[in-house]
């Protein structure tokens, strides 16, 4: 009987000082708090289409992307399809399911070949309790979520594609959340579609629209944001 592959936990590995750099709270704690938990965290290479989160499943840990781009749905659920978000590099997520030990509601799986951070949820609750910078990023990361969710939202009623991929490539960008991105993103075509719920060709019309208006360029393997703001704005 053939060896059955190994899981992404199974895959776990501890970062390297590069990956460590990339984790932009861990900036934030002081010297022993650090090395607590520098000692706890994992970081795995996902493949595309590989889960993270599942929904139903029980959070164990706080996760992050170091590298490549995850998706965020409710492919599983009983109710209509969603894709909530998209998470670049630099972004955390699940610090509300873990904060009540519940399971989770969504599904995160990779769009791409990606290196994801693993915080234990024991280690994520003891920098709660110890530490008031920790609390100011968590509590920053559920507000701007939240604030990201409802923009969703009010995205998911417009109709217009070129709007549509403008707001859901500005929530990419954006500066609390993904602080890895700066104003450049490896993203192709065809993952921003998935994303957005529009097919390829579709998505490349946007783009050039968003091109000709000044907001963004594309370059290769990626693309580059010159206004944010006229990103967040941009009306059909």
């Amino acid at each position: 009987m053939a060896d059955l592959p190994l899981t992404l936990r199974q895959r776990a590995r501890k970062p390297t000082a590069a990956e460590l750099d990339a984790i932009p709270w861990l900036k934030l704690l002081d010297g022993s708090q650090r090395a607590r938990a520098i000692v706890t965290l994992e970081v795995a290479d996902a493949e595309p289409g590989e889960r993270m989160c599942r929904i139903g499943r029980p959070a164990n840990f706080w996760f992050g992307v170091v590298d490549g781009l995850l998706k965020m749905n409710n492919d599983d659920s009983l109710g209509q399809a969603v894709t909530f978000t998209g998470i670049p590099p630099g972004g955390w997520f699940g610090e509300g399911t873990l904060i009540k030990r519940e399971v989770y509601r969504y599904n995160v799986q990779a769009l791409r070949p990606s290196v994801v951070a693993g915080l234990p949820i024991d280690s994520f609750h003891a920098l709660l309790d110890g530490s008031i910078a920790f609390n100011r990023f968590v509590l920053n990361q559920l507000n701007e979520r939240l604030g990201q969710f409802i923009a969703a939202r009010e995205t998911d009623r417009i109709h217009d594609p070129d709007v549509r991929v403008a707001r859901n490539l500005a929530a990419l960008f954006h500066p609390q959340l993904y602080p890895g991105v700066g104003n450049w993103l490896r993203i192709t075509q065809q993952e921003l579609g998935y994303l957005v719920g529009l097919s390829r060709q579709r998505v490349n019309q946007a783009l050039h629209r968003l091109g000709g208006a000044g907001l963004i360029r594309i370059e290769y393997g990626g693309l580059r944001v010159l206004d944010l703001a006229g990103l967040k704005g941009f009306a059909a």
